[in-house]
Order: structure tokens, then C-alpha cells, then sequence
């Protein structure tokens, strides 16, 4: 139990920072990647079901993870407003 908890950790952790790299972002902090690639690893699970794929192995599913934190990256970011102040 303690080790499938430490692997989902380490999975949040990768995918998170890798999502951070690739969507250029600022990166969130080790706890903010963990949090971001745990949620992520939930969507890209989601939607890997909703093709009908599944991931194998531990880069399969740092793989389906990834994907699913950078959608979450952009939904956070298309509905936070993500809109650069301009000066007139």
C-alpha cells in the first residue's frame, strides 16, 4: 500500500513537471506538479478510457498522465482568465 502510494507520487511528480515544461509554465513547485500530474493521471485516465486505450507500464502511464495535466493546464488556464493586461 505504502509503495503504490510512493509510485503515484513519483508518477504526479513527472508528469506534472513535464506538463509545466511543455505548456510553459512558470512550474508550480514540487507539491503543485505532484497535485497537477495526480488530477492529470484522473483525466488522461478518463479520456484513455473514452478511446478505448489503456496505458501499460510505468511509462504508459506517465504517458496517459502527462497528457492529462496539460489538458488540465489549459483548462485552468482558458477559464482563469488567462488574459495579459495591456496598457493603452
Amino acid at each position: 500500500m505504502v509503495m503504490a502510494i510512493i509510485w503515484w507520487l513519483i508518477v504526479g511528480l513527472i508528469a506534472g513537471f513535464l506538463a509545466s515544461v511543455v505548456m510553459r509554465g512558470g512550474g508550480y513547485g514540487v507539491v503543485g506538479d505532484i497535485v497537477v500530474g495526480l488530477v492529470g493521471a484522473l483525466i488522461g485516465g478518463f479520456l484513455a478510457n473514452l478511446l478505448g486505450l489503456g496505458a501499460s507500464g510505468m511509462i504508459g502511464t506517465i504517458i496517459v498522465a502527462f497528457i492529462g495535466a496539460c489538458v488540465l493546464i489549459a483548462l485552468l488556464r482558458a477559464f482563469s482568465g488567462g488574459f495579459s493586461s495591456r496598457t493603452l
